[in-house]
């Protein structure tokens, strides 16, 4: 037991080596900055998609970057909120419940998708499904990906509360984590219907899924940097980043971090105040 006990400790003290490193002080440079994402996929495809652009962050200031996948959508928001990590890509409710429950962090740049600025997600059924509206999964068993997930269910919680339906209304939900994780539950008969980003539903559709309603959509991702980040620094990666289509190797690291990505865009906070306004309306009907 104690053995096992003494392994326990070693384990979480590396799991939290990059986030104990990224609250060192970084006048020096003698440490690598910590590039942290959420996890959407699973660790080992996002440290894959995320890795060429760590290796550009690091030639364009000079610093290793190192590339950390949290461990929930939660613990990626407080390790981004106190500032524990260099640079982070959050989704837009993740941001959102940054700004509301920390204040604003300098912004990098935001997702353009196929020349489209917006994120889009659905709520999908099988092809054999009899439902055809968000009304009839009043007490049915609905799959979602995360408390804190955009599309994986504010706004298709909130939909729902539109529709008449909300949460409280189904027989049964629950989150399982990871947006594939949703759509295959679906596919096999343990839920009605799931919550799905657009890019995951058209890469499951073929297996047997439909949509049963399209959801409003919101501002994509962004990246952030922590609020004392040099300012320079933030200055010229902003500008590095938003660059990097104009070159065929920057494209190639775009196409990497998410097929069809055309280019990292200007954002501000005053972006996502529909969603804020969304995410506060369902707060207020699911209390």
């Amino acid at each position: 037991m104690r053995a096992l006990a003494r392994m326990a400790v070693c384990l979480t003290f590396w799991a939290l080596m990059p986030v104990l490193t990224a609250v060192a002080s970084n006048a020096a440079g003698d440490r690598p900055l910590v590039l942290a994402v959420h996890p959407y996929l699973t660790a080992a495809e996002l440290v894959a998609r995320f890795t060429p652009l760590a290796d550009f962050i690091a030639r364009t200031l000079g610093q290793p970057v190192v590339v950390r996948v949290g461990g929930s959508y939660a613990e990626h928001i407080v390790a981004i909120g106190r500032d524990q990590v260099d640079i982070a890509f959050v989704g837009p409710a993740g941001y959102v419940n940054v700004l509301d429950l920390y204040g604003s962090k300098p912004i990098l740049g935001r997702f353009e998708v196929m020349h489209q600025s917006n994120l889009f997600g659905v709520i999908a059924v099988t092809t054999a499904s009899p439902l055809h509206s968000l009304a009839e999964l009043k007490g049915r068993r609905v799959a979602f990906v995360d408390p804190d997930s955009t599309m994986g269910y504010y706004v298709p919680a909130w939909a729902l509360v539109q529709a008449g339906t909300p949460v409280q209304a189904l027989g049964a939900y629950r989150f399982l984590g990871l947006h594939p994780n949703v759509a295959l539950a679906v596919l096999a008969g343990d839920y009605d219907a799931g919550a799905l980003k657009r890019e995951v539903y058209d890469e499951y559709a073929p297996r047997g899924l439909r949509i049963l309603a399209e959801l409003p959509p919101t501002p994509d991702h962004v990246f952030v940097t922590r609020a004392n980040f040099p300012v320079q620094d933030v200055v010229r990666l902003r500008a590095a980043l938003q660059g990097l289509h104009e070159s065929a190797d920057g494209r190639r690291i775009l196409e990497r971090l998410h097929p069809g990505l055309t280019r990292l865009i200007p954002g501000s906070p005053g972006d996502y105040q529909g969603l804020r306004e969304m995410m506060r309306s369902l707060a207020a009907a699911t209390r």
